[in-house]
């Protein structure tokens, strides 16, 4: 990568062209803090975390995906996603001049244009809605934008992709839920579902299907990316795969260490319930003493590359899964660097506008067709 290129990815991110699919600093404020803003406040720099206000603005991030996520462990896990949101709109609420949350693809452009981030939000697993289709309309009147149909564990109608299945995909209600998703225009996430999964939940849905936080699985071969079939699928219907930054859904090496990791992350959940400051403790600790290898920037390209030349340039984006996770690639650890990855996609001999749609087109043109099917 050139000076020149990097200038160039700079000049390209001073219009906040980035939709990134998924951020997990909604949780990482109740977890750590218990979503108190007076300690822990994204309007200003916030040490120990990878996201806040101005650096997503330094890295030219115009619309990011908040995850409300809530553990499958919850006993009230609708309640607990009705917090999450609340913390979302406080942390909204308390930074005007940075952020605004938005309803629509229009007007997340609007907040954009005002050189402010536009805040969305996505629920991330089916448990969230405990099998209730009315709860679907109900978290999209509170700003939710899409459902991942599953995280870490099978739930009653969908199989995860880290955990046993139970009905070779979604269920006869899984079905139901996609088709409620669609009714309200709420997007159809499959990152986190068993592949099985994934190809029932393209093929019911009427309007396009996002991965908000996967990468290709012949690159990385952890059963939490999507396989080629899959990706060739999403493209068909319009949807978006939005490669992501962890480095066991980037490196192949350390996918293959990681495939018990949601198992394990499982068990740590069990040992310490409720206690989310222990939780995060042992799992750090886990972390800490892996010897894995986390990637780079041009690994993560890769992956663009590689949904490029599957489904097509329409077809990939970015979910970066910030405060997500513990490691990140070498020159992308916190929100400041998507503009590494601009420069490492023209450097390769991409176009401006090839890469613009990367950043964040396609990923407002599939938002803007599922408002525009829905009802």
């Amino acid at each position: 990568m050139s000076g020149t290129e990097a200038e160039r990815a700079r000049e390209i991110h001073r219009d906040l062209p980035v939709v990134d699919g998924h951020n997990d600093l909604p949780w990482e404020l109740w977890a750590r803090a218990r979503g108190d803003l007076d300690r822990h406040d994204p309007g200003g720099r916030l040490g120990g975390y990878h996201t806040d206000f101005p650096r997503l603005i330094e890295g030219g991030v115009g619309l990011q995906f908040w995850s409300v996520f809530v553990p499958a462990h919850s006993r009230t896990p609708l309640a607990d996603t009705h917090r999450q949101i609340g913390i979302v709109e406080e942390m909204t609420r308390r930074s005007p001049q940075l952020t605004a949350l938005a309803a629509t693809a229009d007007e997340a452009g609007e907040i954009r244009a005002s050189g402010r981030v536009a805040g969305m939000m996505g629920a991330e697993g089916g448990h969230q809605i405990e099998n209730s289709l009315e709860a679907i309309g109900e978290l999209h009147a509170r700003g939710v934008r899409y459902l991942t149909l599953t995280h870490a564990d099978t739930i009653d109608w969908a199989d995860s992709a880290t955990d046993d299945p139970r009905h070779d995909g979604l269920s006869p209600f899984g079905v139901e839920v996609v088709r409620e998703m669609n009714r309200v225009g709420m997007l159809v996430d499959i990152s986190h579902v068993a592949a099985t999964t994934m190809r029932d939940a393209v093929a019911a849905s009427r309007a396009p299907v996002i991965a908000s936080h996967s990468s290709a699985y012949a690159l990385a071969r952890h059963d939490r990316n999507v396989p080629d079939d899959v990706i060739e699928m999403v493209g068909a219907g319009g949807g978006v795969v939005m490669v992501t930054f962890v480095p066991a859904f980037v490196v192949d090496g350390t996918a293959r260490q990681a495939t018990d990791m949601f198992r394990a992350d499982r068990e740590l959940r069990r040992r310490f319930g409720d206690d989310d400051e222990g939780y995060l403790a042992a799992r750090q600790q886990v972390t800490s003493g892996l010897d894995v290898e986390v990637g780079t920037v041009a690994d993560v390209a890769d992956h663009v590359e590689h949904v490029r030349k599957v489904a097509g340039v329409d077809h990939v984006g970015l979910g970066g899964d910030y405060d997500g996770v513990d490691l990140l690639p070498a020159g992308l650890e916190d929100v400041t660097c998507y503009p590494a990855i601009t420069a490492e996609l023209l450097g390769r001999g991409w176009s401006e506008s090839d890469v613009r749609k990367v950043l964040g087109d396609n990923a407002r043109r599939a938002l803007r067709e599922a408002e525009e099917l829905a009802g």
